[in-house]
């Protein structure tokens, strides 16, 4: 497994993060509604606006999953946040990546990752990544691409108050 990497600009990230004062926020009907159109619109069991902290992965939102929060260093999400565009691992057994990471060999036995990073539009640090997962291998079609695009887009808005 590799562990999630950390940008060279991670003080000045989380400076970014720790401004917007989100994390450790109670859930919110703008958040959920998303993570919910995402579950019914791209038929996956699990979907999260996530921010990233120092060492972990926090869940603003998440549909399908009971934790608030995973472990930063194991993350799909950690590894989203770096990527130029949309991050897709079709099938994580597949991938040298993830093939033994604790969330694909155990609960919540993810075979599928897609997600795309959200930024803070004041500072133009990476915050955090809205993703979707699911427990079987898939392939992400144009349409459904497209989907997940404008979901974090909405996401992204919310989270800079540009609703």
């Amino acid at each position: 497994m590799k562990k999630a990497p950390i940008p060279e600009n991670e003080k000045e990230r989380l400076d970014a993060v720790h401004r917007l004062a989100i994390l450790d926020t109670k859930p919110e009907k703008r958040f959920d509604e998303l993570t919910r159109e995402a579950v019914e619109k791209l038929h996956v069991p699990i979907s999260t606006v996530t921010i990233i902290d120092e060492n972990r992965e926090w869940f603003k939102s998440a549909v399908g999953l009971n934790e608030k929060e995973g472990e930063r260093a194991i993350s799909f999400c950690g590894h989203a946040l770096l990527a130029e565009n949309i991050f897709v691992v079709e099938d994580t057994l597949k991938d040298s990546r993830f093939a033994d990471n604790p969330m694909v060999v155990g609960h919540p036995f993810i075979r599928f990752y897609a997600g795309i990073a959200l930024v803070d539009h004041k500072t133009n640090y990476l915050i955090g990544v809205f993703c979707v997962k699911d427990t079987k291998p898939r392939i992400f079609s144009v349409d459904e691409i497209a989907i997940l695009m404008d979901l974090a887009e909405r996401a992204e808005k919310e989270l800079n108050g540009e609703n």
